[in-house]
């Protein structure tokens, strides 16, 4: 494959995750038809925290962009999974000419608090679906994630509030919402309260109780982003 003529795809992943976890079976879809950029966070995998680094969302959606410039990518199609999710949706509306389709997976557009049904750390977030080796990979994950970096995040997510600010309205790519139908995180009705503030969008609605489906459900997601951007580069 000629990767300097294939379309480009990054993707931005969540807090204490970084791009090792997703170069297994679950993103090598990806890969199959799109150069793939999966860059880590400041302060997590491979990724240093910049000097005076501001912990907000749009300059972790600045950080996304230099990530496409060291890559030689001038737009692509943006893809993010919960707190990437998030970060995602900033990029959308502050880099519309880089942004060609927008993809979120569980990510939430204002400060949100999983609701715990579940006294095993992660259950929640993976779903009861899951092996229990995948629920301590990432109890293990967690429990060894950089503090630097966490901390920082938490920051960034600490009053944001995409609708409020007018970052939802400001997207103006095609935009595939995904979200499954017992989401510990926020309800289909709150998912698609927001989706609606963003022009051009619709709502995809998987089966499951994990509220991070990317992790949960990784293959339905890249089946259903996938057959989205295949769609929305016909209508082009």
């Amino acid at each position: 494959m000629n990767h300097g003529a294939s379309p480009r795809l990054p993707c931005s992943f969540t807090a204490t995750t970084n791009r090792a976890l997703y170069g297994t079976d679950g993103y090598h879809g990806w890969a199959q038809e799109f150069r793939l950029l999966r860059p880590d966070l400041p302060g997590f995998g491979q990724s240093g925290i910049p000097a005076g680094f501001e912990w907000s969302l749009p300059s972790l959606a600045a950080f996304v962009a230099r990530v496409l410039d060291k890559a030689g990518v001038e737009a692509a199609h943006i893809i993010g999974a919960k707190t990437g999710g998030a970060i995602a949706m900033q990029f959308a509306a502050d880099y519309p000419t880089r942004t060609r389709t927008l993809a979120v997976a569980s990510g939430p557009a204002s400060v949100i608090v999983a609701s715990s049904r579940s006294n095993i750390p992660q259950r929640d977030r993976l779903g009861s679906a899951v092996s229990k080796e995948m629920v301590e990979y990432w109890n293990h994950m967690f429990a060894t994630a950089p503090e630097e970096g966490a901390k920082g995040l938490r920051t960034a997510l600490s009053k944001f509030d995409l609708a409020r600010d007018g970052v939802l309205q400001r997207i103006k790519a095609p935009t595939l919402v995904i979200t499954s139908d017992r989401s510990a995180l926020q309800s289909v009705e709150k998912v698609r309260q927001y989706q609606l503030a963003i022009p051009n969008s619709r709502l995809a609605i998987l089966n499951g109780d994990a509220y991070h489906i990317a992790a949960a459900n990784a293959d339905e997601c890249v089946t259903n982003v996938l057959a989205f951007i295949k769609e929305a580069r016909h209508r082009t």
